[in-house]
């Protein structure tokens, strides 16, 4: 596959060089052998999650619906062929991409030769050759596959293209993995939603006047509509965890350092004020556990010494083995924002179904100064006051997206440091830090045995509503909070919808929580809830229909493991599923 040509090196224009990548787009999706069916434009709904079934095979369908970790087992048994997956997978992906414009490019010669050479490996060896052997991955664009083009949503970057893959990809393929498709991202990698001058916009695949949230926002849609089970996505303010929540689908952020992001194209490369984390989107949590004990277990930090020496620890049994319950702390709100009614009523119900289990201790968490939290990590995105983004905006002639102006052009708090002002901003980071482990520390118990019995997660929303209506994703507080602290966070499914989740009525109450519907002489907690409430008034639920309702569970630094299995206990305990 030949580099881009059109470039604005080359003396194109931006537009025409968008309109170039589009076309080659257009071109792997039509190297499908039988060509997709045809979509009638005119014909397709708000909410497009029925259309593949009416469209696919049986087969393509059953491959397709199935779980990350059943999906393996198939392969490695002999089941279902590499192949056979592979282009199930490539001929769903081109299907979401007709619906929500999620996919940048499809790669069906790399994929199918890949997967010709796991059916050889496991014919020869009678064994996989990993735990993720001929199961297919979806990858955010700006993660560098050798000899493709890496532009992270910059039309000016077009033409550049990747001398090896990142290493992310390479502990991937160790274990087995088959790469077949490359999705969306915005433009400066910065938004809670998918935008940008080269693809346009990608949408939602529930409701098309909301967004797939960013910025990992293609691979969310993409998996949305089930064109993957299992993605890559990156996160430095709540890039995976947004697209996850808003497509109703299971997104983990780990702590920083564990994952490794060399080879990622990025602005600011080299800044460590606060760190990016790559991480899994997937169906199910067994699929973020796949992929990331399967890096873990290739031991990256040999290859990328600023990495955790840390590999895969397992906590099976936690914390049931130390003769205690699950304690789960809940935020109902971060004090500068509050959620919509729905995102408020799903929690308040599965809050009441915890309550009820013998498995799990419900306590209140009282969060602290999160509108600081904001500041200050709204201080350290940009510490040259957003001059390489806008370099590399302005290099082609592109115009500026409408929240890349307000992260970086619009928000008060970017500045271009000094190196003292940088400084001071740190120690204001880490104060915050210590301040919020002091809370933590706090809101233990000595139980009986006289064994301390301390917070082991925090539930709270995944942001301040449902999936968002385009251009309108403001808030990043739910989940940048969590990026400041460098706390890993999972977002996970709970079912129901904006609408089916009102329809007992906003009234009804669960101990402990607010009423679910704004009352009507509210007062909005600061400018940013004064924005969000304004959208509810003026869309109600039934603008944000079929949106599915997502939450968000919160671990200590470094407790990733823990994270995930107090997520398996929790879901349990409440009756949720553990793949959507």
């Amino acid at each position: 596959m030949a580099p881009a040509s059109v470039t604005t090196a080359s003396g194109a224009t931006w537009q025409e060089v968008a309109a170039d990548r589009q076309r080659h787009r257009d071109a792997t999706l039509d190297q499908l052998c039988p060509p997709l069916p045809k979509l009638l434009t005119d014909d397709i709904p708000l909410n497009t999650t029925s259309i593949p079934g009416s469209l696919l095979t049986e087969e393509e369908l059953g491959i397709t619906g199935t779980a990350v970790e059943d999906l393996a087992a198939k392969i490695a048994s002999g089941e279902w062929s590499s192949t056979t997956v592979v282009n199930a997978f490539l001929r769903r992906a081109a299907m979401a991409q007709k619906l929500v414009n999620c996919v940048t490019e499809i790669l069906p010669e790399r994929a199918l030769k890949r997967a010709a050479e796991l059916n050889a490996y496991l014919a020869t060896h009678k064994k996989p050759m990993g735990p993720l052997h001929g199961v297919p991955i979806s990858v955010k664009e700006h993660v560098g596959m050798k000899g493709l083009d890496l532009n992270a949503g910059f039309v000016g970057w077009v033409g550049n293209v990747a001398d090896e893959d990142a290493l992310i990809l390479r502990c991937l393929w160790e274990a087995g993995a088959v790469f077949y498709v490359r999705t969306t991202q915005p433009q400066t990698l910065m938004h809670l939603e998918t935008s940008n001058n080269l693809y346009g916009t990608t949408i939602n695949p529930y409701n098309s006047t909301l967004t797939s949230g960013g910025s990992s926002g293609g691979e969310g849609a993409l998996l949305g509509l089930r064109g993957s089970v299992l993605g890559i996505g990156t996160d430095i303010g709540g890039s995976i965890r947004s697209p996850a929540a808003n497509n109703g689908v299971f997104g983990f952020k780990p702590t920083s350092l564990r994952l490794p992001v060399e080879g990622l194209a990025v602005t600011m490369a080299g800044a460590e004020h606060i760190r990016p984390t790559p991480g899994p989107l997937s169906t199910s949590v067994e699929g973020l556990r796949l992929f990331t004990k399967a890096i873990l277990d290739r031991k990256p930090w040999l290859r990328d010494p600023t990495l955790v020496p840390l590999g895969w620890r397992d906590v099976d049994g936690e914390p049931e083995s130390r003769g205690r319950k699950l304690r789960v702390a809940v935020v109902w709100d971060d004090g500068v924002v509050r959620p919509h009614p729905p995102v408020v009523r799903a929690l308040a119900d599965v809050v009441e179904k915890l309550r009820a289990s013998e498995a799990v201790e419900v306590v209140e968490w009282k969060p602290w100064r999160h509108d600081l939290a904001w500041e200050i990590i709204a201080k350290l995105y940009f510490c040259d006051g957003g001059a390489e983004e806008a370099a590399a905006i302005d290099a082609s002639g592109e115009p500026w997206r409408p929240l890349s102006k307000w992260i970086i052009r619009d928000n008060p708090h970017v500045r271009a440091h000094t190196i003292p002002s940088l400084w001071k901003a740190i120690q204001e980071r880490d104060a915050y830090k210590a301040k919020y482990a002091e809370l933590w520390n706090a809101n233990a118990t000595t139980a009986d045995d006289n064994n301390t019995s301390e917070v082991d997660v925090i539930l709270c929303p995944a942001g301040p509503g449902v999936a968002p209506k385009l251009e309108t994703a403001r808030y990043w507080g739910y989940t940048s909070q969590w990026n400041l602290l460098d706390y890993p966070a999972v977002v996970f499914p709970v079912g129901g919808d904006a609408i089916s989740v009102e329809k007992d009525g906003d009234g009804q109450q669960a101990e402990g929580a607010q009423s679910h519907a704004y009352p009507e002489d509210y007062t909005p907690l600061s400018e940013a809830d004064a924005y969000n409430w304004a959208l509810w008034k003026e869309h109600g639920a039934a603008g944000y229909r079929d949106a599915p309702v997502s939450l968000q569970l919160v671990g200590r630094r470094y407790e990733d493991e823990k994270l995930l299995r107090a997520l398996e206990n929790l879901l349990d305990a409440a009756g949720l599923p553990r793949s959507c």
